[in-house]
């Protein structure tokens, strides 16, 4: 395939570019600056424009598009920064993948959709929850509506858990400096998944023209904050002793921490698994044993 990619400059579209040659496929990015390379295309999302030609031959659309959910708290004009970094170009390009007749677009998404769902398992039949998350991920995959005649697929993601980049950059230190704890009470579910699978489930879903709709991209077996902390206490060999109390993190970043830390979803890749995907990390330990 020729597949078109939408922010291939973070972790996962790094990986992802990459992944998608070293299986033959042809990937064709789109930058928001003046095209350098050949594989490159110039794109303004506010104003609409893309550079003439970038969907010649086009078979699918990846869209990674979206500012960081941290650091820093949720001001109002914050969360229009976050809401406007991924409705925005998601919009542009449903449009654009309807203008020129691509089959298939992905779209990401993230567990977020279902807001706070305590231990209840949620899987992709499960209704949008509540809060400012839930609200955003509803908005996100409701702005892909003009490629209804295409494959359109939301990938919910978890938490990716990488070697080098995302969250484990930044917890990574403090637990090898017996600096980790829980979060809260530690009882709130981490849907987590291992970038290996990450990017293993985007290529399926890419490759495998059955699915459609929303896909929960998370490890197969949820854990909670608690079985996360000791976890990759192991994985790093050292203790987490430490409690980060619920007032604390709600006092240093408000609703950010609420959404980001505390609340949970015990969120499974059901129709992943149907599907046939096979992952290569299916606990957490195996996953955190990789990326430490």
């Amino acid at each position: 395939m020729r597949v078109l990619i939408a922010g291939s400059g973070g972790l996962i579209g790094t990986a992802l570019t990459g992944r998608l040659r070293e299986s033959g496929h042809d990937v064709r990015r789109l930058v928001r600056r003046t095209a350098r390379a050949a594989d490159e295309s110039g794109w303004d999302p506010p104003s609409g424009r893309i550079d003439d030609g970038a969907f010649d031959g086009i078979d699918a659309v990846v869209n990674l598009c979206g500012a960081p959910l941290l650091p820093g708290r949720w001001s109002g004009m914050r969360k229009q920064q976050l809401l406007d970094s991924r409705i925005e170009p998601t919009e542009v390009l449903a449009e654009a993948v309807a203008e020129h007749g691509v089959g298939v677009l992905v779209n990401a998404s993230a567990v977020g959709y279902y807001g706070n769902s305590g231990s209840t398992v949620v899987d992709e039949n499960t209704k949008a929850g509540n809060g400012f998350l839930a609200e955003m991920c509803t908005g996100w995959e409701a702005a892909t509506a003009a490629a209804a005649n295409a494959r359109v697929v939301s990938v919910r993601t978890g938490l990716v858990l990488a070697r080098h980049g995302g969250l484990l950059d930044v917890l990574r230190p403090l637990f090898r400096f017996a600096l980790g704890g829980r979060l809260g009470d530690g009882s709130q579910y981490q849907p987590w998944i291992a970038l290996e699978d990450e990017i293993g489930a985007l290529v399926h879903v890419l490759e495998h023209d059955t699915l459609s709709g929303p896909v929960n991209l998370t490890g197969p077996i949820p854990v909670t904050n608690t079985e996360f902390t000791r976890a990759l206490g192991h994985a790093v060999h050292r203790p987490a002793p430490w409690w980060v109390p619920e007032i604390a993190m709600k006092i240093a970043l408000g609703q950010a921490a609420e959404e980001m830390a505390l609340f949970g979803q015990r969120a499974v890749p059901r129709k992943l698994e149907a599907s046939g995907y096979e992952f290569r990390h299916r606990t957490v330990d195996s996953a955190l044993a990789a990326a430490t």
